[in-house]
């Protein structure tokens, strides 16, 4: 799992990065110098969306998504141990029709783009293909391994 862990927080870490210094270097450039650089906004856009998706399946990875830890806790183990296993089956399932919506949307608006830098919306639509489908296999995958005999929460 590292090897898709680790590109995905490098990319997070990356967009949170640049969601924090663009407008900050657009308020610098546009107050003090008075000369801003068009577009910047919409690559600040682009930043918080890519940070939202990239680090969806990273969040799921954890098991910091919803799951309602603490009304599970008060079942007993196999009633717990099934609510694990539909939640995580229908996070994936979820998580699949999702993928497949936008991957719709990317095969029926190929082409379309940013109006002011241009920038084309494949690669928007594909950070959320990847954080759906990550996700699902990641849900999947968590229904799968084995759990711990009492549950945790933090």
């Amino acid at each position: 799992m590292r090897f898709v862990r680790l590109p995905l927080q490098v990319a997070s870490v990356a967009a949170l990065a640049a969601l924090v210094i663009l407008p900050c270097l657009q308020i610098i450039l546009r107050d003090v110098f008075v000369a801003p650089i068009v577009g910047l906004e919409e690559v600040a856009k682009l930043a918080l969306i890519l940070l939202v998706f990239l680090a969806y399946p990273l969040v799921v990875d954890k098991g910091e998504d919803i799951v309602m830890g603490e009304a599970k806790a008060m079942l007993p183990e196999l009633p717990r141990r099934i609510a694990d296993a539909a939640i995580g089956l229908i996070c994936a399932g979820a998580a699949v029709v999702m993928a497949w919506a936008v991957w719709e949307a990317l095969a029926s608006n190929p082409r379309n783009m940013t109006p002011t830098l241009k920038i084309p919306f494949w690669i928007f639509l594909a950070s959320a293909f990847i954080a759906f489908a990550g996700a699902a296999l990641l849900h999947l995958y968590r229904v799968m391994r084995p759990r711990p005999a009492a549950p945790t929460i933090v």
